[in-house]
């Protein structure tokens, strides 16, 4: 992920906001060096039709830098936000894309800070490294040759002086805070990660008695981060002290070789002031450069951890996760009917270096009922995966109706298999808002029938709020039933041909566990249902398919 393949979706708005940056520097500018003129001119009291054109500029310079800087900041605000979505977007695809399967390498709060802190960096790589850059470049240069046809010496000094704070210091800067900026992201993601799992496990580290050493880890990070934030505010203190001596040597540069002009004859006396007061306009423009060669270190660092996330599915060790680049042209259509899953001598690993399962074959008819029993570690939840292309085998493959699953998009396969995984997530919303992410245009009424299916409606239309109702973080404010009951109305909104139910009856008691699992199957209706389970009992009906324990293998 690149800088110039970050900011190119939005290069006609940046182009504009150059210029118009441009345009208000050069009134900037121009304003300061023709009011320095205008003093100077006006001591020696002229007729005042003299003055008229350069009274003028000033009242033009004034006006134009404030609609000129206005624009600027419109026109690059909305290029930065169009990039910040455009980055966001790509990335939320590459991770739909490859979830579960390509992120086992990622923590949560890790991707959480992904996501904000350093998606939020392109930001300022936009606004604040790009555009001041530009801007300066391009009145830094107009001024230099304005000052050197004037006094040479002068335009000299200003362009070395440029050259420094704009070039030599960042370069300064990069080498000395390298190992600072580079670390502020991840040490970030460190905190961030330390401080979630404190607060999740916040009851049982209480239990045993864990809180105060998890503190002392998050208090070290801590530490770091604050050291590492003083090195990267010394290294910026460092630029803003360069850029004020390059200012004041720029400006004596100019009087020394402004007045020896003067007595030569070579300078009227009153293009003085404008020699020496030119250089102060450039640098506010040049002065915030050193800072916005640091925000690139950073943003450097933030983009390359973004790549990390816009790299799945290309690496070469062995890719396991469904593949983003299969086409949906040359996908079967959606078949109309129930459809044959058959699994043939199928070998699937979550990483390249681990098999998950190896050798299965299975077969699940159109209306089946199987129900996929065996210890814990056998590979059940793998099955599940492989059957809605959260993962893809590395050996034998899965049909659908004889055609191979593989060759079709991971989103058609779950139009066609829907999915209840063990641990299936509830919004912190409403119970209507969680169903309708099965069914968004879904009615009441709609929503209410699946309720009535999953054996849940009675007890909605008790509440004050029926499906406004607020369900809590994680679905904490319903009980362990209602929450498998709620998952499971909301997998039954959609139009799946095959349900895969996983541990349905987890964490819950016998007699409930049971009632659940029958509910479900008669919610079913015709269709295909794959029930895994390591429970042996209540699976009247169904054909049992026992998972021998996998041995563990390593290697691909």
């Amino acid at each position: 992920m690149t800088t110039l393949a970050v900011i190119r979706p939005a290069g006609g708005r940046l182009t504009l906001a150059v210029l118009a940056g441009a345009g208000a520097a050069g009134c900037a500018v121009t304003l300061a060096a023709v009011a320095a003129w205008l003093i100077s001119r006006a001591a020696l009291h002229p007729p005042i039709l003299h003055l008229m054109v350069a009274i003028v500029a000033v009242r033009a310079c004034g006006l134009g830098r404030g609609v000129l800087r206005y624009l600027e900041r419109l026109l690059g605000h909305d290029a930065a936000f169009r990039v910040l979505g455009d980055v966001r977007v790509r990335l939320y695809r590459r991770l739909a894309a490859h979830a579960p399967a390509g992120l086992a390498d990622f923590r949560r709060a890790d991707l959480a800070q992904r996501l904000a802190a350093d998606v939020d960096a392109v930001l300022d790589l936009v606004t604040r490294v790009f555009l001041p850059y530009a801007v300066a470049a391009v009145t830094g240069l107009a001024t230099v040759l304005v000052l050197s046809a004037l006094v040479p010496v002068a335009g000299l000094t200003l362009a070395a002086a440029l050259l420094v704070v704009g070039v030599l210091v960042p370069l300064l800067q990069r080498t000395a805070a390298r190992r600072a900026d580079g670390r502020l992201a991840p040490l970030r993601a460190e905190l961030g990660t330390g401080v979630v799992d404190l607060v999740h496990g916040l009851a049982d580290l209480t239990a045993y008695r864990a809180i105060d050493l998890n503190r002392e880890r998050i208090a070290l990070l801590d530490r770091r981060l604050t050291a590492a934030s003083k090195r990267s505010a010394a290294t910026a203190g460092l630029g803003a002290a360069v850029t004020a001596l390059g200012t004041g040597v720029s400006v004596l540069a100019g009087l020394l070789a402004g007045a020896a002009a003067v007595r030569a004859g070579t300078l009227p006396g009153e293009l003085l002031a404008l020699v020496v007061l030119t250089p102060l306009a450039v640098f506010e423009i040049a002065g915030p450069l050193p800072a916005a060669a640091q925000r690139w270190a950073a943003a450097r660092e933030s983009m390359r951890r973004l790549a990390e996330i816009r790299s799945l599915g290309e690496r070469k060790d062995g890719t396991v996760t469904a593949a983003e680049s299969d086409a949906a042209g040359s996908a079967p259509p959606i078949p109309g009917t129930v459809p044959e899953l058959r699994l043939e001598s199928v070998t699937a690993a979550w990483t390249a270096d681990r098999i998950a399962v190896a050798g299965v074959d299975l077969t699940l008819p159109p209306g089946a009922r199987v129900a996929l029993t065996g210890p814990s570690g056998s590979g059940k939840s793998t099955i599940a995966a492989l059957l809605v292309r959260f993962l893809d085998p590395v050996a034998g493959r899965i049909t659908l109706d004889g055609a191979d699953l593989r060759s079709i998009p991971p989103d058609r396969v779950r139009e066609i298999v829907g999915y209840l995984p063990e641990d299936a997530y509830l919004f912190d919303t409403t119970i209507g808002a969680n169903l309708r992410i099965a069914r968004p245009g879904g009615t009441d009424a709609e929503l209410l029938a699946a309720l009535e299916r999953a054996r849940l409606r009675d007890w909605v239309e008790t509440l004050p709020a029926g499906l406004e109702t607020l369900v809590g973080e994680h679905g904490m404010a319903l009980s362990g039933g209602q929450r498998r009951r709620l998952a499971l109305a909301r997998l039954l909104l959609t139009d799946a041909r095959v349900l895969i139910l996983d541990e349905p009856g987890e964490h819950l008691d016998d007699a409930t566990a049971g009632a659940l699992v029958r509910d479900l199957l008669v919610a079913a209706g015709d269709r295909t249902v794959l029930l895994i389970t390591h429970r042996t009992a209540d699976l009247d009906g169904l054909r049992v398919v026992r998972m021998p324990a996998q041995p563990v293998v390593t290697g691909t």
